[in-house]
């Protein structure tokens, strides 16, 4: 895992996506991500914010693509997405 210092050396936005597809993420900062969940041709925007240690343990999660869940993404697919 880790640490809280490697955390502050990563340069934000960070892109993540499910692994199937069906979610892509902007990481903003060690606290914020927006999520694209896609549904058919649906598109809907949810912007988080953590205020517990579960939701910031699962940001740093994605950053490091724990578990499988998460896969690399870009700019550019998150923003041919969200248009």
């Amino acid at each position: 895992m880790a640490s809280f210092a490697a955390i502050l050396m990563i340069s934000f936005p960070v892109y993540r996506k499910y692994s199937n597809g069906k979610s892509l993420f902007k990481i903003i900062s060690e606290t914020r991500f927006d999520e694209l969940k896609l549904t058919g041709k649906l598109v809907q925007l949810h912007e988080f914010e953590a205020k517990i240690y579960p939701d910031r343990q699962l940001i740093q999660d994605m950053i490091e693509m724990k578990n499988g869940f998460w896969e690399e993404s870009s700019e550019t697919e998150f923003q041919s997405i969200a248009q």
